[in-house]
């Protein structure tokens, strides 16, 4: 589908999806993958154009058999290197004949293997002295079919439920209660298609802004320019300071305590984070243990700490590589307030016949860079 040293897979099929023939790829018109930390599901959006007459009137006839659960992986390989863009259920799909030309525009939308965790409603089950990491991992258990692999990081403040006390209980479906086991202790939860194709990695645990950073995205660079656009917002009133209470039953009193931004996994990558304007009061921490209640404010101050969001788009041909969310990229060119290391919190891949480009976009916690020098 792409010329030049980029190339397309496209795998389609219940349980496990085979590559598709030749007809369905000549009649790909534009495939869509987007990839998001946090609490936004991946997707993806294939578009096909053919006549009445295609062969393609056959994967309507499966889609129509087997309802939703056809699993899509996408794979596009730059430079000889394989990339897994996407491993998903194929959730929706829509056929828009044209009556003038005779041809049809057929529309498959999806998300990641997160939808398959959504059917099930599993409230009630109790999981007994078991701290939110044993439960995340008992849960993702019954998807290893999928070729989901746990990668589970251990709570900042490990918290196990005395039974004589309270017994943990699901509320929700799996994804459900998984995110909000995540969002309780400041995590995130998300799946991470590959490395292999078939499997994807399912991680809980703290956004981390470590690692080595991708290839720069220089602007205003002349010919080491590789991006195409770019905008930063800093928005210094979105700052917020947590203000926990913890209550003292024996003594009858209850404490507030400030809780700072601070996490060992996401260090600043802004020498100048803005001042808290605002203060929010967790008062209904004070009816829980300390362990839970500083677990609960610390994830509240990492909700807030990035000040600064940047924007833009690249061609994948001139960057040279492809833009992985996630991750650390450093920027150059912009500026000295703007310049720096961001982390990767959302990329939006755009594949048609021929072309390849990226939106993307940036997080950081304050203005100008903690590094003398910018990884290239």
């Amino acid at each position: 589908m792409l010329k030049g040293k980029i190339s397309l897979s496209l795998l389609i099929g219940p349980a496990i999806p085979i590559p598709v023939p030749k007809v369905i790829i000549d009649a790909l018109a534009s495939i869509e993958v987007t990839s998001a930390s946090g609490e936004e599901a991946s997707g993806f959006q294939l578009v096909f154009n053919f006549s009445s007459k295609s062969p393609l009137n056959l994967l309507l006839l499966l889609l129509g058999q087997t309802g939703p659960f056809i699993r899509t992986i996408i794979v596009v390989t730059v430079n000889g290197t394989p990339n897994v863009l996407m491993d998903g259920m194929i959730i929706h799909h829509q056929l828009t004949p044209n009556v003038k030309t005779g041809e049809s525009t057929f529309t498959i939308s999806g998300s990641d293997l997160t939808s398959v965790m959504g059917y099930i409603d599993f409230s009630g089950v109790p999981y007994p002295c078991m701290p939110a990491e044993v439960r995340v991992l008992l849960i993702l258990a019954k998807y290893a079919l999928f070729g989901i692999i746990p990668l589970v990081i251990p709570s900042l403040f490990l918290d196990v439920p005395i039974i004589t006390e309270k017994i943990p209980t699901q509320q929700g479906k799996d994804l459900d209660y998984i995110r909000q086991l995540a969002h309780d202790n400041g995590y995130v939860f998300y799946l991470e298609p590959g490395p292999a194709i078939g499997t994807s990695v399912a991680y809980w645990g703290p956004e981390i802004k470590v690692g080595i950073p991708q290839s720069a995205l220089n602007i205003n660079m002349d010919a080491l320019t590789n991006i195409e656009t770019l905008n930063f917002s800093f928005d210094g009133a979105s700052k917020v300071m947590p203000i926990m209470y913890i209550q003292i039953a024996e003594a009858h009193v209850t404490i507030p305590v400030p809780i700072p931004d601070f996490n060992p996994l996401q260090p600043p990558l802004g020498l100048i984070p803005p001042i808290p304007v605002q203060f929010n009061q967790l008062k209904d921490t004070a009816k829980l243990n300390p362990t839970e209640a500083l677990a609960k404010g610390i994830a509240e101050a990492s909700r807030s700490s990035d000040a600064i969001t940047g924007s833009g788009s690249l061609n994948v041909v001139r960057y040279g590589h492809i833009l992985k969310a996630r991750g650390l990229v450093g920027v150059r060119g912009v500026g000295q307030a703007f310049d720096g290391l961001y982390f990767v919190k959302k990329v939006t891949h755009k594949i048609q016949r021929g072309t390849y480009t990226q939106d993307f976009t940036l997080t950081r916690n304050g203005l100008v860079s903690t590094l003398p020098q910018i990884p290239v």
